[in-house]
């Protein structure tokens, strides 16, 4: 699916995947992940722990948001904290969280009741219940209205300003400081 692709992010900044369906975005940051592996070449995450995988110091965020339905918003984010860092005590992380995306109000709703776009902003809370430095994010933006897309641009923005980096494959503008930008395209068809 992609071919002789080379590139590079610096520490503090985000590349922001573009390009028409298809193209490899989703492939690409599963196999940045560890979920697949690359044919040829290599993946290098500088600075990072040697003894850990990548997917192991990295946020994903994919299509699917990972919402166990019976547990309340907060309990999810706590099994999510509890699950990354192993931490039981994690209040101020998951309020915290749950303000950073505006979702103090549906703390203690089952995340089955929620709208899809509610369970999107429970997902991506979850980046900021652990600390990881690499933030994977596939389409972060569906099912979100403008101002949910702006909480998560703002949420990308502090992150990168702390030091970390993001690849965000999307469609749409997110509005991203320090952001280059990566398009990929399909390969020409032959007859």
């Amino acid at each position: 699916v992609i071919d002789n692709l080379s590139f590079g992010v610096r520490s503090g900044s985000a590349v922001v995947l573009t390009g028409p369906n298809g193209a490899g975005k989703t492939t690409l940051l599963r196999t940045l992940a560890g979920f697949m592996h690359p044919a040829a070449g290599s993946l290098r995450l500088e600075g990072g722990d040697a003894e850990r995988t990548i997917a192991e110091q990295c946020h994903f965020v994919g299509h699917l948001n990972g919402l166990k339905g019976t547990l309340t918003v907060a309990e999810n984010l706590a099994f999510w904290a509890e699950y990354f860092d192993g931490e039981r005590n994690c209040g101020a992380k998951v309020e915290a969280a749950l303000q950073a995306f505006a979702i103090e109000s549906l703390a203690s709703i089952p995340a089955a009741y929620l709208s899809a776009g509610q369970k999107r902003r429970v997902a991506l809370a979850r980046l900021l219940v652990a600390h990881r430095q690499l933030w994977l994010l596939d389409e972060p933006t569906a099912s979100l209205d403008t101002h949910a897309a702006k909480l998560l641009a703002d949420a990308v923005n502090r992150h990168t300003k702390t030091g970390g980096l993001a690849i965000v494959a999307t469609h749409l503008p997110l509005g991203l400081s320090n952001a280059a930008e990566l398009r990929l395209g399909l390969a020409k068809e032959t007859v």
